[in-house]
């Protein structure tokens, strides 16, 4: 069967693999329908992924079509519609003992550690597959793990009804946040350099937009929360530059979210975190927020909604990276289509 592998920095092959086939008995064999394309994919193909090794499959935004199952599977049938969740974990250590398997010691990611999705069939566990109604379109569940990374970071950020919260980066990963902490009761700021991903921010439902290049965040944020400042300040932009702004604008008893993997040192006083009493906090990947957002999906609380702008097929998938690439302000996400 045919498989996308990135062998090293901007090299990107097809190759013939073996098909996957079941090996044991809680394994389920999906074909592969829709794969979305995010930063950490381009981020591998780039070679500035730390946690990657190559040469790997990349591709962990997965959704699919069950075509068998070993004989201990219980809760899924040949003909169901699946999403994955990108993660296994040992269990033991103690991020797991503590129900954070998200940051297992021993942590494997699909598509990072272990070979991804961008492969005609892929076989797991059926603890890593989530079941999704038939009527949903692929276009739409594909999107189910970014949206847990934007469930993720509202609940490190403990956003509830009523917050202010300001989102740094009308990306996709900032949209899925935006929908989320709207769905919470919370209203919600964005900031971006692109004036197109703002409009679309505003068409999704952010209460406020302010474009870096041309305003001051730190004045439009005092301005907007009448100088108390926001409550949430969720950093999917993850520059220096944003972590040292997220301590500045963030309110008293507030709470700061990171996502970023940047190695550069910030500069981050004291002071105003001790007499803020202000809560920073890392999110990656998601913590059993599947569930969540599979009924969000199912009851059409959530969709692509304009959020996806590219399909490519397989056939073309070098053309996919290079327009991500090359017109970065063009897209808000891409996905590659197999098996159609």
């Amino acid at each position: 069967m045919k498989a996308i592998q990135v062998k090293g920095a901007h090299n990107l092959v097809e190759v013939e693999v073996e098909k996957a086939e079941l090996k044991f008995p809680t394994d389920v064999l999906v074909k592969v329908k829709r794969v979305g394309i995010c930063g950490t994919d381009m981020h591998i193909y780039h070679g500035t992924n730390p946690l990657a090794t190559l040469p790997r499959v990349v591709g962990h935004e997965v959704a699919g079509e069950v075509v068998d199952v070993g004989r201990e599977v219980d809760k899924l049938k040949k003909g169901d519609h699946v999403v994955i969740e990108p993660i296994s974990y040992c269990g033991n250590c103690y991020a797991c003992r503590k129900g954070r398997p998200n940051v297992c010691s021993n942590l494997s990611v699909f598509g990072v550690h272990e070979d991804g999705g961008l492969r005609e069939y892929i076989v797991l566990s059926e603890k890593q597959l989530h079941l999704v109604n038939k009527s949903l379109s692929w276009d739409d569940i594909v999107l189910a793990e970014p949206y847990t990374i934007g469930a993720q970071a509202t609940w490190r950020g403990n956003v509830e009804k009523g917050d202010s919260v300001l989102i740094q980066g009308a990306g996709p990963i900032g949209i899925c946040i935006l929908k989320l902490a709207k769905m919470k009761g919370a209203t919600v700021m964005m900031t971006d350099l692109n004036e197109e991903r703002l409009q679309f921010a505003k068409e999704s439902g952010a209460d406020a937009v302010v474009h870096v290049g041309r305003e001051d965040v730190r004045t439009r944020v005092k301005e907007w929360t009448n100088r108390e400042g926001v409550n949430i300040v969720i950093d999917a932009v993850c520059l220096p530059s944003t972590f040292e702004l997220s301590v500045d604008v963030v309110s008293q008893a507030g709470n700061i979210v990171v996502l970023g993997f940047d190695e550069r040192p910030a500069s981050i006083p004291q002071l105003p975190i001790t007499k803020k009493e202000v809560t920073i906090t890392g999110s990656r990947l998601q913590t059993h927020q599947f569930s969540t957002i599979v009924q969000y999906l199912n009851k059409g609380k959530l969709s692509h909604n304009g959020l996806i702008t590219h399909k490519f097929p397989l056939s073309r998938v070098q053309e996919a990276f290079d327009f991500i690439e090359n017109y970065p302000e063009q897209v808000r996400k891409a996905v590659i289509t197999l098996n159609d």
